[in-house]
């Protein structure tokens, strides 16, 4: 391809090599990429989508119609290095016919091993018992002491039973788990498979000892997990959120934490992101943060980049996109 024909790409942060050396074969992209593990600024942001026939973008990165039109006419294609989609404004997107690719499916496995991981890090207080050593605290073998909640004979709620929900069941329920919960927009055939039962959030919330929030963004869940969702949940339980930040009203959050409104909570998601340093959610104890690390695993970060880039010449070539989300 010659020069004159080859489609600006404009790449809003450093990637995975899989991903960028199936970029660099495909011989048709003039590559514009902001090479830094930080994300672009604004400003970097609007100069280098201009004039491009693809956009490759992060979560990190909100695609507004600001954006799009500093993009102009020839953009056709926007590919996300996530299965996430909250920071494209979808309307305009579909009212300019762009088509847009993302990566669900690859990253089911790993983000559900880390919410496993993060509800027996809460739930049996890993961070404090690791803090108790380095300090000092560590003083005798004590009766009561660093005492937490198991899985085994529980009943563990998860809200949104998709495919990072049901992932999660799958490997919840050989803990012994004795009764698995689900809510969401309608039952799914699959949990059968867990024997999940379908009840209302209401039920969920009030009979489960462990609460986990798995479900999409929407304007239904934002916001979901308030005050009167937490008033409802028992002393003991343990609350565990992987999916989005702001699912969670974290004033509320903070409020059932420190009052022993609920036992504790895991949250690998939050609001802003980076959380502060100074947030008073990190002065509890009984909160586990997590700097939003679902996926982060070498080979699942790299398919990840691989499926994006795919998904970006699918684009651009007007053929069929390994991933597309359904506009």
């Amino acid at each position: 391809m010659s020069a004159q024909q080859m489609l600006k790409v404009f790449v809003t942060r450093r990637i995975p090599q899989e991903g960028m050396k199936i970029l660099q074969k495909a011989g048709m992209c003039n590559l514009s990429v902001w090479d830094s593990d930080e994300p672009v600024p604004r400003a970097e942001l609007l100069k280098g989508v201009a004039g491009a026939h693809g956009l490759l973008c992060l979560l990190s990165d909100k695609i507004d119609a600001e954006v799009l039109d500093a993009a102009g006419p020839n953009l056709k294609v926007i590919s996300t290095f996530s299965v996430g989609f909250d920071h494209l404004a979808i309307d305009e997107i579909k009212k300019r016919g762009i088509r847009v690719g993302y990566t669900p499916d690859v990253l089911t496995d790993t983000t559900a091993e880390l919410t496993v991981a993060l509800l027996l890090a809460t739930a049996r207080r890993l961070p404090e018992g690791v803090e108790e050593v380095k300090n000092g605290g560590w003083s005798t073998w004590k009766p009561l002491w660093l005492c937490g909640y198991g899985l085994s004979g529980s009943t563990v709620g998860v809200i949104g039973l998709g495919r990072i929900g049901l992932a999660i069941a799958r490997r919840l329920k050989p803990f012994g788990v004795k009764r698995l919960l689900y809510t969401g927009r309608q039952p799914k055939p699959q949990a059968q498979e867990v024997d999940g039962e379908y009840v209302p959030l209401d039920t969920l919330v009030r009979e489960s000892d462990f609460v986990v929030v798995s479900c999409s963004l929407t304007p239904d869940t934002q916001g979901l997990c308030d005050k009167t969702f937490f008033s409802k949940m028992k002393k003991t339980s343990i609350f565990i959120n992987t999916s989005r930040g702001a699912v969670v009203n974290q004033e509320d959050l903070f409020e059932a934490l420190s009052s022993g409104q609920i036992a504790a909570a895991g949250l690998d998601v939050t609001t802003p992101e980076p959380l502060p340093t100074n947030h008073p959610l990190l002065t509890l104890k009984n909160c586990v943060v997590l700097p939003h690390i679902g996926s982060a695993t070498y080979s699942t970060r790299g398919v990840m980049s691989e499926l994006t880039a795919n998904n970006l010449l699918a684009g651009l070539t007007g053929s069929e996109m390994p991933s597309e989300l359904k506009l």
